[in-house]
């Protein structure tokens, strides 16, 4: 079933969605060399407890965390623990939220000290990628155009693996809502979009083949050929015109600027 979105209902997303973007730039300013990830999950769901509001994924399917953090040939779903961060590391956060019963959903992926410039360009690649999705994103148009656009920048310009496993999808009152939005596929195919549809577009795109397989504890999604991937996400919401995007990177990219161990993908 499609859940539309009345505007009242978009500007309560609104909402979660500004709490996911600040909950990314309170952690951004903790990474560097040394720290594990279960500090910076700690960090992350302190914020968003301390903002009124509930962490999405902890629980979720008996998720154990507040962040899927995910490194280097770690696509998505990584779970905090123990590991500490080591300088070069890709780094792939994702946060959701709920917030006056509806959820916010974000990802950014963090690129720690010297980068080599292989893993610095999938990374700007990625976050292109995104943006073209977002482009296609509006009323009138089809899931197939967000599809097509992502995987046209990702696999055919530029020579990458476009995750087949792991789609991006509708969001509101649940995390997770129809329709799935895929990172490949055709030209005007799939659900026409319509204004009031709010959708989680997510490329998760990888150095080398598309092919990942899921680790031991049930959650990890891994490269098969261990080869890095890069994740972006933004949660937008369908209009007659451009999509409006309501997440935002600009608070986590200002403590990206102030954290001297990150590098700024532009």
């Amino acid at each position: 079933m499609l859940y539309y979105k009345t505007p009242e209902e978009v500007e309560l997303m609104r909402e979660s969605n500004l709490l996911v973007s600040k909950t990314h730039a309170a952690v951004a300013s903790f990474i560097k060399p040394g720290r594990t990830t279960d500090y910076l999950d700690n960090i992350a769901e302190s914020f968003i407890r301390d903002h009124q509001a509930i962490p999405a994924f902890k629980g979720y399917n008996d998720f154990p965390a507040t962040l899927c953090i995910s490194v280097n040939e770690q696509v998505v779903h990584g779970i905090p623990g123990k590991r500490e961060l080591r300088e070069g590391d890709v780094v792939s956060i994702d946060c959701g939220v709920e917030k006056n019963n509806y959820f916010g959903d974000s990802a950014y992926t963090y690129a720690l000290g010297e980068i080599a410039p292989a893993k610095m360009k999938l990374l700007r690649i990625t976050k292109e990628a995104l943006y073209k999705g977002i482009e296609q994103a509006r009323s009138g148009n089809r899931v197939g155009d967000i599809s097509y656009a992502i995987q046209f920048h990702s696999e055919k310009m530029n020579g990458y693996g476009v995750v087949r496993d792991l789609v991006g999808h509708g969001i509101g009152r649940h995390l997770h809502e129809s329709p799935s939005v895929p990172n490949f596929g055709k030209k005007n195919a799939g659900l026409r979009l319509k204004k009031g549809l709010v959708i989680a577009i997510e490329p998760m795109i990888n150095l080398g083949a598309y092919q990942v397989i899921q680790e031991e504890d049930g959650w990890t999604i891994t490269t098969k050929d261990k080869t890095i991937s890069a994740h972006y996400e933004h949660t937008v919401a369908i209009c007659t015109g451009e999509a409006d995007i309501l997440s935002t990177f600009k608070f986590l990219e200002e403590e990206i600027k102030k954290n001297i161990e990150l590098v700024e993908i532009q």
